[in-house]
C-alpha cells in the first residue's frame, strides 16, 4: 500500500472471529432458512410444495442414509435424474455428508455415462426409476463401487 493512500478502515484490526465473519455456503444458507422461514416454499414442482424446514429434514434425511452406506468425506456419489426434486435434495444431501456430487446428464449417450461412471469412482449411484436403462442393473462386482 503507498503512503498515500489511507489503509481500509474495514481490514484494520479485524481479525476474521465469530463475531464478525462466517461464511454463507448453500448448506448453512438452506439450515438458516429453514430455521427462520420454516413454512415459505422451498420447492415447487407439479402439485408437490415443501417449506424449507420439511426439505431440509428431507435433505438430512438423504444424508443420513448415505452416511449409513458408509459415505463420508472424499467420496463420490453419482447422481442421475432429472431436474426434479430429488435431484435438488441430493444437491444437499452429498455435501452434508463431506462428500463429492458427481451429476450425470441425462442427455449424454450410454458411452460417455460409462465413461463418467468409470472416471468418478463413485460409491454409490442414485439413479432415477425413469432413467434406469441407462444406468442398468448393478453387476454382481460393480467396476467402480457399491450399487
Amino acid at each position: 500500500m503507498s503512503a498515500q493512500t489511507p489503509a481500509n478502515p474495514y481490514a484494520q484490526n479485524l481479525d476474521k472471529c465469530a463475531a464478525n465473519y462466517q461464511p454463507l455456503t448453500p448448506l448453512t444458507l438452506l439450515q438458516r432458512a429453514a430455521a427462520v422461514y420454516p413454512q415459505h416454499a422451498a420447492v415447487l414442482h407439479g402439485t408437490l410444495r415443501l417449506g424449507y424446514a420439511e426439505f431440509y429434514a428431507r435433505c438430512r434425511r438423504l444424508a443420513s442414509a448415505l452416511a449409513r452406506r458408509g459415505i463420508g468425506v472424499g467420496d463420490t456419489v453419482t447422481v442421475m435424474h432429472a431436474n426434479t426434486p430429488a435431484m435438488l435434495e441430493a444437491h444437499y444431501a452429498v455435501p452434508m455428508t463431506g462428500a463429492v456430487l458427481h451429476s450425470l446428464n441425462t442427455r449424454l449417450d450410454a458411452a460417455v455415462l460409462a465413461f463418467q461412471l468409470e472416471h468418478a469412482e463413485a460409491k454409490v449411484v442414485i439413479c432415477d426409476r425413469e432413467l434406469r436403462a441407462p444406468c442398468g442393473r448393478p453387476s454382481p462386482r460393480p467396476r467402480f463401487g457399491r450399487w
